[in-house]
């Protein structure tokens, strides 16, 4: 379902994280869980503190891209205490032909944006009838007829 990632690029992103808030060019990571359930493949990212309308989900072939952006309260607000991340928040994640990236759906509530990912009906398990008594010659004539 969820391609594994390189461990160098996963460092680079830490380092980055720590190192500044995000911006445009250079967005800091957000934390994700990923899992199956059932027939879907969903993904559930943390984002508190940033409107619905700051969040942005992309799907390029078989990468998705979310990116969101976490402002200031109040630009004439005078902080005391800033612990909370501002900027520019962004993942990406490689997903396989076993999904159906057509029939997504997102979804955001308490500060956590959680999108559903269709497992393709070419990829969910099926059942082969077996034919018993003919030779292969006869079930392939009839395959043609």
């Amino acid at each position: 379902m969820l391609m594994r990632t390189d461990p160098f690029r996963e460092l680079d992103r830490i380092t980055t994280a720590l190192a500044a808030p995000g911006t445009w060019s250079r967005p800091a990571a957000m934390p994700m869980d990923a899992y199956r359930e059932g027939d879907e493949f969903v993904a559930c990212f943390d984002l508190p503190g940033v409107p619905a309308d700051g969040i942005e989900i992309n799907v390029e072939r078989n990468v998705l891209t979310v990116k969101a952006e976490r402002r200031p309260i109040s630009a004439n607000a005078e902080m005391q205490v800033s612990e909370r991340p501002l900027g520019v928040f962004s993942r990406q994640l490689f997903l396989g032909d076993a999904l159906d990236l057509d029939r997504i759906t997102a979804h955001y509530d308490a500060g956590v944006l959680t999108l559903r990912i269709p497992i393709a009906e070419k990829a969910k398990p099926r059942r082969i009838a077996v034919t018993a008594g003919e030779s292969a010659d006869n079930a392939t004539k009839q395959l043609q007829a």
